[in-house]
């Protein structure tokens, strides 16, 4: 072919026609969403501009190649065709050929229950959902109830097996097509009423003038037997025997009446013993015979279910009682009392689950926990027929487990010859009660024991007191309670620590590093000294778990000796630390605690004295130098701020409190109790008495001894010295406080003062407040600084005090 041949070729071929698709079908639905789509399919041309046109209209509704209707109305519905022009060029297209897109109302399911709305409980129950229309050929279903949007089945046929109240409800359908985007709408809904049982109403119809009627109501239905008899008379009178006789020839009607519906239920019919016969719900006996006589009964079936003549209901009765205690044996027995059945079986049922868990007339527990406890009903089954009683009503069996709960008052840290009150109580069960006292104790072995208390008699009521606490009272403690009506003896109480601390204990704990708080992971070491050096003495801890342990015991714990040493410390090693001889006595009790925080406060493991110099530090776990500079606190209160130490020079009772540290970046340390130990006097050889009884010493002694008078002097004076510089430190302390009150809202260094007794310093250079009534006794303020008068201040700064009496103690 020649080249001017193939260009009118060229010329001559034909131009492509679009083709349009409608997505997700040309048949939806109103509200579904619509995408038109326009394909031009040809060679030369690469790029296109679309046109789109409805039937009926010449104007251009859309230039894109796809169009969507985003909810499609039926004023949608209708052709459509589009064509296409060569975005830069002259040529176009066909018009394609026009596609009908039809827009109907969204079909609506239709459900229906088989075989009625309205069942008892016990019947399958079918519900279907119908969707009618040719558009979607296949659905999927989706079932829903009372309005929730969770789904209850998929099918397109929801069937409730065994239906209960709880299933009663409105049901209602909606269907998806199976391989598409189109749905139905949500179908009306449909009532399922489910009832505990059906009603069944006997009637018997009697156009005698002396005919009688009697019924017998069930308690589980209506149910109503008619006993009568036809007598044989030679002239026309009735006699009523038992109040129901009718002549030979007479018409009697018999009606078995539903008070619901008849609706898919059928009858059954007995008269005397004889086998039930189906038949309609109204009997007609025509013309009545003698043999016609006796004892008539209905009732109705429908499917397995059956209504039933008057059935018996069992009592359920419990032995020993309803309420009983945990370990004692318990009976439930089923009784079922009726006429007809002399052979029964048994079903228990405990509330909460349909299984049957006996089938024995009486069922024992023999040693009952709390799992036991709950509500508990039989029903009978007729034992080699199809009669079966009611279900009992349920009744409640209560194990109790009374527990012994064991108190400590006023308080479990004690001093030598503080009075401590143990309180055994049993809650809920308050009267009948005896009690026994115990310490517990670890052996060598590592195994505990319950030692009753040789005089656990004292302990009568619920309370055990010790007048006078002794170093030996320091031990673990518990209680048990026993009473003999209902006869009950319950465990172990809880445990309680008593602490109790001595002045000047045979036996001490020394702690290494000496300190209450502890890092983690570090050794710790604990040790036993005997002022006599005896040996025999080990490590025993109550732990905040309740846990009694020796030292062998411990994780990563170790005995040498009377030294235990932890290697590596954990939070679990918190706890009460003594000293324990192998004869069982008991000394030195301290508090131990391990902490994972970064921060913890180096305070005294011991017991402070009156007039000690008390020295605290806030201690870092990751730093080269322990000593933090931090905040200081007393009762939440502050003391003093970013200092690396606090230092109470003078240690007094009012210093007694929970102290603890802050650091702005490392944080706070846990609270530790600093306990304040006063000073006894015992040590000045007199008391009052005692000074008293100095003075009536005979004349004939101090002649015979003439130093006596004089020792017996200066120790008189020594006594009277210390009593008024306690008296001076405590009218000092509220100068002073009051002093550093103003100090330390202008930044100004702290007062540190003392009292010191004349006659030992003679007058020093500082200046002397208003104490010129101590005889003797003046402040010394070691800034230099005049003290203000005493006032009274708040004692909230109480704490600010850094006085010492250190001269006063030389």
């Amino acid at each position: 072919m020649t080249q001017v041949e193939s260009s009118y070729v060229s010329r001559m071929r034909k131009r492509p026609k679009p083709k349009v698709t409608t997505e997700p079908a040309q048949h939806v639905f109103r509200g579904d969403t619509v995408t038109l789509r326009c394909d031009i399919y040809g060679e030369g041309v690469t790029s296109w501009s679309y046109n789109w046109y409805k039937e009926g209209s010449t104007s251009v509704f859309s230039d894109r190649q796809e169009h969507t209707f985003s909810s499609v109305t039926e004023s949608d519905a209708g052709k459509y065709s589009c064509n296409g022009s060569e975005t830069e060029g002259s040529r176009w297209s066909q018009m394609s050929d026009a596609v009908t897109l039809t827009v109907s109302e969204r079909p609506k399911p239709k459900v229906t229950i088989k075989p009625d709305q309205h069942v008892f409980r016990g019947d399958t129950v079918t519900l279907r959902c119908d969707i009618h229309g040719e558009v979607v050929t296949s659905w999927s279903y989706s079932w829903y109830k009372d309005g929730s949007t969770r789904i209850v089945s998929k099918l397109q046929e929801l069937t409730i097996s065994f239906v209960t109240e709880s299933d009663t409800g409105k049901y209602s359908c909606k269907g998806s097509e199976t391989e598409g985007s189109r749905w139905s709408q949500m179908s009306d809904a449909v009532t399922l009423t489910v009832s505990a049982q059906p009603f069944t109403h006997f009637r018997f119809d009697q156009p005698h003038p002396y005919l009688n009627f009697h019924s017998f109501p069930s308690s589980s239905c209506f149910l109503f037997s008619y006993f009568w008899r036809v007598s044989q008379c030679l002239k026309p009178a009735l006699t009523v025997e038992p109040q129901s006789s009718v002549f030979t020839g007479d018409s009697v009607t018999l009606r078995c009446e539903m008070i619901q519906s008849h609706n898919g239920w059928e009858f059954l019919w007995t008269k005397d013993s004889n086998r039930e016969s189906t038949g309609a719900a109204t009997k007609i006996i025509k013309l009545a015979k003698v043999s016609d006589g006796g004892a008539f009964k209905c009732r109705a079936r429908r499917g397995r279910y059956y209504t039933d003549y008057k059935r018996p209901k069992p009592k359920v009765t419990i032995k020993p009682a309803q309420h009983v205690f945990r370990g004692d044996t318990v009976t439930l027995r089923c009784d079922i009392y009726g006429e007809g059945v002399t052979s029964w079986s048994y079903s228990w049922y405990k509330e909460g689950s349909t299984s049957v868990f006996s089938d024995r007339q009486e069922h024992a527990f023999s040693s009952v926990t709390e799992s036991d406890a709950g509500k508990y009903s039989c029903k009978g089954s007729e034992t080699e027929g199809s009669r079966w009683s009611q279900m009992s009503d349920a009744i409640t069996l209560t194990v109790s487990d009374p527990k012994a709960v064991l108190s400590v008052s006023p308080q479990k840290w004690l001093t030598e010859g503080d009075p401590v009150t143990l309180n055994c109580e049993v809650y809920s069960f308050s009267t009948g009660w005896t009690f026994s006292w115990f310490t517990l104790t670890v052996s060598a072995e590592n195994s505990r024991h319950y030692n009753l208390l040789s005089d656990s008699s004292r302990g009568a009521g619920g309370i055990y007191t010790v007048s006078s606490a002794a170093l030996n009272h320091t031990g673990v403690y518990s209680c048990t309670a026993e009473r003999e009506k209902p006869a009950y003896k319950t465990q172990y109480s809880n445990t309680q620590l008593l602490w109790v601390t001595g002045v000047s204990p045979p036996v001490s704990l020394i702690v290494s590093p000496s300190r209450t708080q502890h890092f983690t992971s570090v050794s710790l070491s604990l040790s036993c000294e005997d002022q006599s050096n005896s040996t025999g003495w080990r490590v025993i801890r109550y732990t905040d778990g309740g846990r009694l342990e020796d030292c062998l015991s411990l994780y990563r714990g170790s005995q040498t000796g009377s030294t235990c040493t932890i290697s590596s410390t954990n939070t679990s090693d918190t706890g009460v630390y003594w000293c324990e001889s192998e004869s069982g006595e008991k000394h030195h009790p301290v508090n131990i605690t391990v902490h994972l925080s970064g921060v913890i406060l180096e305070s005294p493991v011991h017991p402070v004295t009156e007039g000690d110099h008390l020295i605290l530090h806030c201690l870092y776990q990751h730093t080269t130098s322990p000593n933090l500079r931090a905040d200081f606190y007393k009762d939440e209160s502050l003391i003093l701020n970013q200092t690396t130490e606090m230092s109470i020079t003078t240690v007094s009772k009012s210093h007694e409190g929970f102290y603890y540290c802050k650091h702005p970046e490392r944080g706070e340390s846990p609270k530790s109790w600093i306990s304040v130990r006063q000073v006894s006097n015992d040590h000045c050889l007199f008391h009052s008495k005692s000074q008293i009884s100095v003075l009536n010493i005979p004349s004939s002694v101090l002649t015979v001894c003439p130093y006596l008078l004089v020792t017996v002097v200066l120790i008189f004076k020594c006594c009277r010295m210390r009593e008024r510089l306690a008296a001076a430190s405590e009218i000092l302390r509220a100068a002073v406080l009051t002093a550093n009150k103003r100090a330390f809202a202008t930044s100004e260094p702290p007062f540190e003062c003392t009292v010191v007794p004349q006659f030992s310093l003679g007058k020093p250079g500082s200046k002397r407040a208003n104490f010129s009534w101590l005889e003797g006794i003046f402040p010394v303020c070691l800034s230099g600084r005049a003290l203000p008068d005493v006032v009274v201040s708040s004692p909230r700064w109480t704490d600010m005090i850094t006085a010492s009496r250190a001269w006063a103690e030389r």
